[in-house]
C-alpha cells in the first residue's frame, strides 16, 4: 500500500503563479544578500539590482500588473498618510536611538550609502526612481499579492485579492515590520494601513500608487533634509 503525503502537491500552474507574484521581491532580496557579502560598489550593484528586477517583473509579472485602478486620489492620499507616520516620531519624539531600535535583531537607524553617492546626481535619480517605481511594485506582488492570499488558502489564486482573514492580516502586517529593521514600529503601521487599504480596494494597482506615493515623499524628504538613514 502505498503512503501519500499529507502535504498537497503543487501543479504546475499553481507554481507558475506563484512566480508571477513571488519572482521579483525573491530575485531583489536575493541579488542585495549577495552584493553585501561580495562586497560590491553600490555605485555598481544597486543600478545592476533594478535592471535585473526590472526585467524579472517583465518576463515573469506582467500578468499580475493589471491597472484596475479603482481610487486613485484616495491611495495617494493614504500613500501620504503612511508618509506621515514614517517620519513623525522620529520628528515629534525623536525616540529611534534606543534598544528597542538600536540592536542586534533590528539593526540600527543608519544609511549604507557611501557618502560620495550622495552627491552624484545619476545615483540619486536612479535611487529614487528604484524606491519609487520598483519596490512598490514587487512588495505588493509579494505582501498583499501572494503572501496574504497565501496564507488564507495554499491554492491563493482561488482567494480574492483584499479577501480578510485576520491571521493572514496580522502575519503580513507583522512580518512587513520585520522587513524595516530599525523601523520596525512605524512598519507595522504602514503594514496596517496597506493591508487595510487592499482590504478596502480589492485593487493591487490601488495599494501599489499608495506606497508609491509614501516611497517617493520619503525620497524627496531624505534629498531635501539629507536624512539619509531612510535609505538603508
Amino acid at each position: 500500500m502505498e503512503l501519500q503525503s499529507a502535504r498537497p502537491k503543487i501543479e504546475p500552474k499553481q507554481r507558475n503563479s506563484t512566480l508571477v507574484f513571488v519572482a521579483p521581491f525573491v530575485a531583489y532580496c536575493v541579488l542585495m544578500g549577495v552584493e553585501q557579502s561580495m562586497k560590491i560598489s553600490m555605485a555598481v550593484a544597486y543600478p545592476m539590482r533594478l535592471i535585473v528586477v526590472l526585467a524579472v517583473i517583465l518576463l515573469v509579472s506582467r500578468p499580475a500588473l493589471q491597472l484596475n485602478l479603482r481610487r486613485p486620489l484616495l491611495s495617494a492620499a493614504i500613500g501620504l498618510l503612511v508618509f506621515g507616520v514614517w517620519i513623525a516620531p522620529d520628528l515629534l519624539f525623536g525616540y529611534r536611538h534606543s534598544a528597542l531600535f538600536e540592536n542586534f535583531i533590528t539593526g540600527a537607524a543608519v544609511s549604507t550609502m557611501p557618502a560620495e553617492l550622495r552627491s552624484s546626481a545619476f545615483f540619486l535619480i536612479v535611487r529614487v526612481l528604484g524606491s519609487t517605481l520598483i519596490v512598490p511594485v514587487i512588495e505588493e506582488l509579494f505582501w498583499r499579492g501572494w503572501l496574504m492570499r497565501w496564507l488564507i488558502q495554499d491554492k491563493f489564486e482561488s482567494v480574492q485579492l483584499g479577501a480578510y482573514a485576520p491571521r493572514a492580516f496580522w502575519i503580513v502586517a507583522i512580518l512587513f515590520a520585520a522587513e524595516h529593521g530599525a523601523y520596525w514600529e512605524v512598519g507595522l503601521v504602514a503594514g496596517i494601513i496597506y493591508n487595510w487599504w487592499m482590504v478596502r480596494t480589492k485593487s493591487l494597482a490601488d495599494c501599489m500608487v499608495a506606497h508609491a506615493v509614501t516611497n517617493g515623499l520619503l525620497s524627496a524628504y531624505v534629498l531635501l533634509f539629507h536624512h539619509w538613514e531612510y535609505w538603508n
